[in-house]
Order: structure tokens, then sequence, then C-alpha cells
């Protein structure tokens, strides 16, 4: 009996060392993952830097701004209660539900490049959907003050739960902070169909209305996608910070 128990406690022993030995590799894993994506991400938005710079010194056919295609697009669509705004910064631009503004940036707003004009009718594409009841839109819309408060919070409650289950084994908070965590990548994952479909509206009108065709299209469409690709890196970084996070408290359990 003895032997029996010997032996039984030596296979659970090295179970455990085993599943500790995964957990530090699952975690390890998940490090070097989010390390991989941030060079991506730091790849893809020097390469939108380049592109937009490029674009941005190729002139606009019609000769508009950015401004006055936004206003044209969305009187085109029937958006009348919608106000086209300057804001400061670079690549600052965005569209504003709560307040109905096409928010341009310095160099979109007064800019009659096809970059400006890419950006411009992209942040009126967002203004379309929310005309339209987008559905993705109106989701992320909802998830905002839901993220807003998780973001600043899951930290601190995952170092509260890491501290917890030091003492107490109890994981209960620490998969609270995951919860908030996992609240910000599903934002993350909803914001590229909302961002995706908003350069395809863009496109479409640009090459619908004749203002865009050939090369300059092409230029225009480069400019969004790789715009878009920063939406895919952040959401790709934040699946890998979930990762990390439940690695760490699963090795935080052995």
């Amino acid at each position: 009996m003895i032997d029996i128990l010997q032996s039984y406690y030596t296979y659970a022993d090295g179970v455990a060392a085993e599943s500790g030995f995964l957990s530090d590799i699952t975690t390890g894993g998940a490090t070097l993952l989010m390390v991989v994506i941030g060079v991506v991400g730091y790849f893809v938005q020097a390469r939108l830097q380049s592109v937009f710079k490029r674009y941005s010194s190729v002139a606009f056919p019609e000769g508009l701004t950015g401004a006055e295609l936004a206003e044209k697009m969305l009187r085109d669509h029937g958006i009348t209660d919608v106000k086209v705004t300057h804001t400061r910064g670079h690549l600052t631009d965005h569209f504003n539900p709560a307040t109905k503004t096409v928010n341009l940036s310095d160099s979109v707003y007064s800019s009659s490049s096809i970059a400006a004009a890419a950006v411009a009718c992209h942040e009126c594409g967002h203004a379309v959907q929310h005309a339209q009841g987008y559905a993705p839109l109106r989701l992320r819309s909802q998830l905002v003050p839901i993220v807003n408060f998780a973001s600043t919070a899951a930290t601190w409650v995952i170092v509260a739960g890491i501290a917890i289950l030091a003492s107490t084994n109890n994981a209960t908070v620490c998969w609270i902070g995951i919860a908030m965590i996992a609240t910000s990548a599903l934002f993350s994952i909803v914001t590229l169909p909302v961002e995706y479909n908003a350069s395809e509206r863009a496109l479409v009108w640009l090459q619908n209305t004749g203002y865009l065709k050939g090369n300059s299209i092409d230029g225009a469409r480069q400019s969004l996608r790789w715009a878009a690709r920063t939406y895919l890196v952040a959401a790709l970084s934040a699946i890998a910070t979930l990762i990390y996070y439940i690695a760490l408290i699963n090795s935080r359990r052995r």
C-alpha cells in the first residue's frame, strides 16, 4: 500500500511539474506573439505614413478639398444633420455620432490630394453607417462606455486578483479582470467590419461619382487598405494580450 501511494505521489508530482512547464511555455509563447505583433504593427504604421505621404502629393483631379468632398458625399447620401469640422493633428480624423460631426485633421480638411479625399470619404462612410443603422457600428457604440471603464480598470483588477490568488488560491478576481480584457478584445474585433465597410463605401462613392478612376482610385484604395491594417493589428494585439493574461493566471494557479 505504501509503495502504491509513493508511486501515486511521484506520478502526481510529475504531472504538476509538466503542467507548470507547459504553462510557462504558453506564457512565453503569448509574450513572443505580442512582441511579433508589435513589430508588425510598427511596420504597418510606418507603411501607412509612407503611403499617405506619397498620395498626399498627388492632386485630386477635381481640385476639391477633403472638407468639400465630405460635404458632397454626405449630401449625396441624404445626410443633412452631420457637420464637417476641423480638428488638430495628423490622421486624427474621426466621425463622432454623439455630436454628429465628421472631424477632419490638418492634413485632410483643406488638402486637395487623393489621400485626403480617401480619408475624408472614409469618415463620411461612418456617418452613412450611422444614418442607415449599420449593425456592427451600433454594437461598437454600445461597447464604448463598457470598454472605456474596462480598459482603465482591467490592469488593477488583474494585479489585485494575482495578489488574492497567491494568498487564497481563489482566481475569481483574476477572471473578472480577464473578462474586462476580453471586452476590449471584442471591441477591437467588432471595429474591423466597421472600418473595412466605411472604406468600401468611400471607394464606391468616389468611383460612382467619377471623381477617381484608374491609378487615382488605386491610390485611394492603397491609403485606405493600410489604414485598415492598423485596426487589424490592434485586434490581433488585443487577442494576444488576452491569451497572455489567461496563460499567466493559469501558470499562477499550478
